[in-house]
């Protein structure tokens, strides 16, 4: 059955709408991590996405009478924009089911390919069970996003293509292909057809962190739904894989490597600087997976292909991104560091750390005797980094290194300065808010109006979600029907009482 695969790939048909995208090698990564990598550029397809290949393969294939009756999907990104695209491009009718919480630039790209769009539901699971209900009642076709075997084949072109721009330059074949995971059917369709071609090719997945599905599926043998997915790299959020891209990543995927946020920040910085291109999370997600694998396998002088997979970034997304670019390579490090309040004190700090560069600096008188500094800091390397701590501690300035803290990242880097009596009873929860009218007036709504809201940070990161940090002063007594609170709101939360960033500098 899977042989079946190569022939579907080689005859997909995909250029009606898609271009042959170039595979480039990207100069200034190459170099700097001695290992020769190229750029899969799927990010220059019309619709900004590789999701154009599947989606007009499979609308295309349809009969005169399926035509006829228009089709359906449910995405709140690309794919919903492939599909659009490619209905447009063949006269069909197309309706698009997408989350209430989608961002007015996503609704506006749809509709300017001429797409019905209809609203519903707080998440994609909502949308694609309401996108099904309309299917059945309309008679419509539904375009699942990634577990149809002609989606998968379409996005399998991809491959065929990289051996052939190979072949066309007298290139050997690379020595592993890396390509971002969602769903599964980028994976599937490219694993699938270099595997039967290739076979000495590695082909490596890469997920985010908080939404490996596909690495959690394959470890456990079965499909695994996640509870809850992180919104940075919103295209691969995805609670649960298809069966069919399941099956064939778990049976020719090499490896899957986890990559943070921080580590897709800087693939996006590094892309730009090669190519002045700008990448959405999930786009760069392979980009960084190459680089993590390189490293960890402590691989030089390798010929690796990184999948540039898509370029739908909201503008105001690049605040975060640029924030957080430097702290996955060590090039920056944010620390908390006490010292001696005291006239000079603060001039001797800056004798210590010598020349480096500071990036930020928050200062929070503590008491008579001693203040809190949270400083960002420029180090070369991890190496760097952990020299530059032993050497703050061995001369009199106790320091906590916070760069893999992410509530101190997010939240307490703009909130240093406030601080909680000891007589409160305050308990700190990190909340991730759907981006729409009403969010904040639901959570109040739920609240008892016998407890306190004691600290509240909230700062839009151009993302679906926004993120809110709150402190709360509850009852002890009242513990058990706080705990039914936090289920009822429907929002991922996160006790963040004893982080220790918080207990630094807000407690």
């Amino acid at each position: 059955m899977n042989s079946e695969y190569i022939n579907l790939i080689e005859n997909s048909n995909v250029y009606g709408a898609a271009i042959v995208t170039p595979l480039a090698l990207a100069n200034n990564l190459s170099q700097r991590i001695n290992n020769r990598v190229y750029l899969k550029r799927e990010d220059l397809q019309s619709v900004f996405s590789f999701k154009i290949r599947g989606a007009y393969n499979k609308i295309s294939s349809l009969t005169a009478e399926q035509q006829r009756h228009g089709v359906i999907a449910a995405s709140a990104g690309n794919h919903a924009q492939g599909v659009a695209f490619s209905a447009k491009k063949l006269g069909i009718h197309a309706v698009i089911v997408m989350p209430v919480t989608t961002p007015k630039i996503k609704i506006d790209a749809v509709q300017s390919y001429g797409a019905q769009i209809v609203l519903f539901g707080e998440s994609y699971s909502d949308a694609a069970k309401h996108a099904m209900g309309l299917s059945q009642k309309s008679d419509s076709i539904y375009i699942h996003p990634f577990d149809d075997p002609l989606v998968i084949a379409g996005q399998g072109t991809i491959a065929k293509e990289i051996l052939q721009q190979c072949e066309e330059r007298a290139m050997s074949v690379p020595d592993a292909i890396f390509v971002s995971i969602g769903g599964g059917g980028l994976a599937a369709g490219i694993a699938t057809y270099i595997k039967q071609k290739c076979p000495e090719i590695k082909v490596i997945g890469v997920q985010a962190d908080d939404s490996d599905s596909m690495a959690q599926s394959i470890a456990e043998n079965r499909r695994v739904t996640l509870q809850e997915v992180g919104i940075f790299a919103d295209g691969v959020a995805v609670k649960q894989v298809g069966a069919e891209t399941f099956r064939l990543c778990k049976e020719y995927l090499d490896d899957i490597v986890l990559v943070s946020t921080d580590e897709i920040c800087a693939a996006i910085k590094d892309v730009f600087e090669d190519t002045r291109s700008i990448l959405e999370p999930a786009g760069a997600l392979a980009i960084a997976g190459s680089k993590k694998y390189l490293h960890l396998n402590d691989l030089v002088d390798q010929d690796v292909v990184a999948i540039a997979s898509g370029s739908n970034v909201n503008f105001d997304r690049l605040r975060h991104v640029s924030e957080r670019t430097e702290f996955a390579e060590r090039r920056e490090a944010i620390l908390a560091i006490t010292l001696s309040e005291k006239p000079g004190a603060l001039k001797a700090f800056c004798e210590i750390i010598e020349k480096r560069s500071v990036t930020e600096f928050n200062y929070r008188f503590s008491d008579t005797h001693q203040a809190l500094l949270y400083v960002g800091i420029s180090v070369k390397d991890a190496s760097d980094l952990k020299a530059l701590v032993e050497h703050l501690n061995a001369n009199g300035y106790p320091t906590t290194d916070l760069t893999d803290n992410e509530t101190a990242k997010l939240h307490v880097r703009h909130m240093v300065g406030g601080r909680a009596s000891d007589k409160f009873n305050e308990v700190l929860y990190r909340f991730q808010f759907p981006e729409k009218p009403g969010a904040l007036m639901n959570f109040l709504s739920k609240m008892d109006g016998g407890w306190n809201i004691s600290l509240f940070h909230y700062r839009n990161h151009g993302a679906d979600f926004g993120r809110v940090l709150c402190g709360l002063q509850i009852p002890i007594s009242e513990g058990e029907q706080f705990e039914l609170f936090l289920e009822s709101l429907g929002f991922p939360y996160f006790d963040e009482t004893d982080n220790e960033a918080c207990k630094l500098f807000l407690a």
